[in-house]
C-alpha cells in the first residue's frame, strides 16, 4: 500500500477490525433481503509522513450515495456548537452582507442556516443527494458535487471565491486529500480563511477510540501532519484550537501560503511540540491500541451474555457510524441487541449495515421500555442520558462501552 499523501510504502499496521460493510449503508426493505458488500477494514500508518489512513478497497462515490442518511441538524449540540462558530467567525474577520462565506461538506445545511440568517452570501458544497436536497429546502444554494480543485477553479471563475471556507468532519472523508486541500488555496480570496474541524488522532489513540474508525474515514489526522500537507498543498496553518465535539476535534485555521498575511501565533507551536513531546512520530505511540480494542470488544460482549442469561432485555439508542463500526467488529447482532432507537426519520425503518438490526423511533423505546439502553454515539452521551431520562422511570440503566465502560 502506498500513502496517501507522499506516495511511500506502508507496512506498519495500526489495527485490523475485520471485515464490514459501509457505516452509513443502512438496509431498507428492498435490500434487507440481498447480499451486503464487506470490505476490509484495515489501519495502517506512514512512518515518512505519519498520515494514518485506512487500506482502500471502496470508492467514495460508493459510500456518499443518495441513500446516505447522516443529517447533521438532528444533534442539537451539534447544532449549538455551529451557531456558535458562525458567531465567533463573522466577529474576528468582520464578514457582512459584501462578504462570501463557503462551506464543504455542508450537509443539511446545519451550519449555513445561521449564516444566511445573518444577511451574509453563502453557499455549500455536497455530495450527498438526500441532505443537499434538505438544504435546498431551507433555501440554501447547494452545489451537489464532490470537492477539488477542478470544482474549486470553477467556482473562482464564476464569483463564488470565499472570505470564510468552513470545512467540518471532512477532512478525513477524501481519499486524494492532496487534491482536496489544494481545492481551498484555489477557492479563498487573497486573505481568505479556511478553518477545518476534524478529529485528533492523538485523542483516538489515548482514549482507544477504536469505533471513530470506518470505511467513509480515510485518514486520521494529527496536528502535526495536517501541517505539513497543508505546507505542500498551498495553505499555511496560523492557528489551532482544541474543541471538545467527537470525543476530542482540532479546529485548524489556514490562510492561502502565497497571500496571506496573519502572522502564525503561539497555538501552533504548542500543539506540535506537545504532539512531538508523546511521541506521534514514532511508532511507539501507536502499539497496544489494537489490544485495547479487543477488551473493549470483550467488555461489551460479556455484558450482553450476561443480560441474555438473566433474560433481560437490551437495546440501543443512535444509528450511528461508530456504533456500526463496534457493532461488526465484535459481531454482534439482533439477538444480543433487539433494536437501536433513533430520532432521525431517515433512518427509522431500516436496519444496521451487517448487524441487519433494525432501527425503531423513540416511540417504539417507551413502549418496549428495555432495561436497558447502550447509547452507541457515547460523544453526546450527556445530551442522550438527558433526552431519554424517562427510561428511569421503569427502572432501566444506560450503558456506554467507549471510551470506558459503564453502567449507570
Amino acid at each position: 500500500m502506498k500513502c496517501r499523501h507522499c506516495s511511500a510504502e506502508i507496512t506498519f499496521q495500526l489495527i485490523d477490525l475485520g471485515t464490514a460493510p459501509p457505516s452509513n449503508a443502512y438496509l431498507t426493505e428492498a435490500t434487507i433481503n440481498q447480499p451486503e458488500t464487506w470490505f476490509p477494514l484495515n489501519v495502517m500508518v506512514c512512518e515518512k509522513c505519519w498520515l494514518v489512513q485506512v487500506e482502500s478497497s471502496s470508492r467514495a462515490a460508493d459510500l456518499f450515495n443518495d441513500e446516505y442518511a447522516y443529517f447533521s441538524s438532528f444533534s442539537s449540540a451539534w447544532l449549538r456548537h455551529s451557531e456558535a462558530y458562525v458567531e465567533k467567525m463573522v466577529q474576528l474577520l468582520g464578514l457582512d452582507h459584501s462578504s462570501m462565506v463557503a462551506e464543504i461538506a455542508s450537509n443539511d445545511g446545519y451550519l449555513l442556516q445561521f449564516v444566511r440568517s445573518k444577511d451574509i452570501p453563502c453557499y455549500g458544497v455536497e455530495p450527498t443527494a438526500s441532505t443537499a436536497h434538505a438544504a435546498r429546502d431551507q433555501g440554501i444554494e447547494t452545489i451537489e458535487e464532490f470537492f477539488g480543485v477542478e470544482l474549486a477553479t470553477h467556482l473562482a471563475k464564476n464569483s463564488k471565491s470565499a472570505d470564510l471556507i468552513a470545512a467540518n468532519n471532512v477532512l478525513a472523508h477524501v481519499p486524494d486529500i492532496n487534491d482536496f486541500v489544494r481545492g481551498f488555496a484555489v477557492l479563498l480570496k487573497e486573505e481568505g480563511v479556511a478553518t477545518f474541524e476534524f478529529p485528533h488522532l492523538m485523542k483516538m489513540i489515548e482514549d482507544r477510540q477504536f469505533d471513530t474508525i470506518y470505511h467513509e474515514h480515510y485518514s486520521y489526522l494529527s496536528f502535526s501532519t495536517v501541517v505539513d500537507i497543508f505546507k505542500v498543498c498551498g495553505l499555511s496553518v496560523f492557528h489551532v484550537e482544541q474543541v471538545p465535539t467527537h470525543g476530542g476535534s482540532l479546529r485548524v485555521f489556514a490562510q492561502r501560503s502565497d497571500s496571506g498575511r496573519r502572522d502564525i501565533d503561539g497555538s501552533v507551536k504548542e500543539l506540535l511540540e506537545r504532539e512531538f513531546a508523546v511521541g506521534m512520530k514514532t511508532k511507539e505511540f501507536y502499539q497496544g491500541f489494537e489490544s485495547d480494542a479487543e477488551l473493549s470488544k470483550a467488555q461489551l460482549l460479556e455484558f450482553l451474555a450476561t443480560a441474555k442469561e438473566k433474560s433481560q432485555h437490551v437495546a440501543a439508542y443512535g444509528a450511528a457510524a461508530k456504533g456500526n463500526t463496534f457493532l461488526n467488529y465484535a459481531r454482534v447482532k439482533a439477538d444480543l441487541i433487539e433494536y437501536v432507537a433513533d430520532r432521525n426519520p431517515a433512518k427509522q425503518g431500516k436496519w444496521m449495515p451487517g448487524s441487519r438490526i433494525p432501527i425503531v423511533d423513540e416511540a417504539h423505546l417507551q413502549a418496549s421500555k428495555p432495561d436497558f439502553v447502550v447509547i452507541l454515539p457515547w460523544n453526546i452521551q450527556d445530551e442522550v442520558a438527558d433526552q431519554l431520562a424517562y427510561i428511569r422511570q421503569w427502572g432501566a440503566k444506560f450503558v456506554v462501552v467507549q471510551p470506558d465502560f459503564r453502567i449507570w
